[in-house]
């Protein structure tokens, strides 16, 4: 069946033989769809299975432009928000990309700076992350003495 194309004002909808629409099987609903170029797919049901999601990380200039956007200098930005001076210029730099939870904290702060600032003073964010950098000792190590976390009393596998 060749198709014919038409704007809405074209169209009569009185006109259309809807008991015919109606008996339109998914087959033949396939085959007009396959041989119509503009409407057929770009990618094969098997190169579509073996798609995957690709999310960009964001660009090194994204870090610079909050850090500018705000005003604040390297060390400025790196002491209100937690992160080490050397991250801060990995990232601008492009040596190193943010990822998980400072990737998602980056975004917080390029939109509700104020808010992570509030938080960081409550929680003392910032204050533990200079103990570490002062301490000279490992994160992981520090936070677990520092935090109140403690591990759950049973583990499930």
């Amino acid at each position: 069946m060749p198709i014919v194309r038409r704007t809405r004002a074209d169209l009569d909808l009185a006109k259309v033989d809807w008991q015919r629409v109606a008996a339109t099987t998914d087959r033949e609903i396939a085959k007009q769809i396959a041989a119509d170029p503009d409407t057929a797919p770009v990618f094969s049901v098997r190169e579509l299975s073996r798609a995957k999601r690709v999310v960009p990380p964001p660009a090194a200039e994204d870090v610079r432009a909050i850090r500018r956007r705000l005003g604040l200098t390297q060390a400025q930005f790196a002491a209100r928000y937690g992160f080490s001076l050397e991250t801060i210029r990995n990232y601008e730099q492009g040596h190193r990309r943010p990822a998980g939870p400072a990737r998602v904290l980056l975004k917080v702060i390029a939109s509700e700076p104020d808010a992570v600032t509030r938080f960081a003073a409550i929680d003392g964010v910032g204050r533990i992350a200079a103990d570490i950098r002062a301490a000279g000792q490992p994160e992981s190590i520090t936070l677990l003495r520092t935090s109140k976390w403690r591990p759950p009393q049973k583990w499930i596998f």
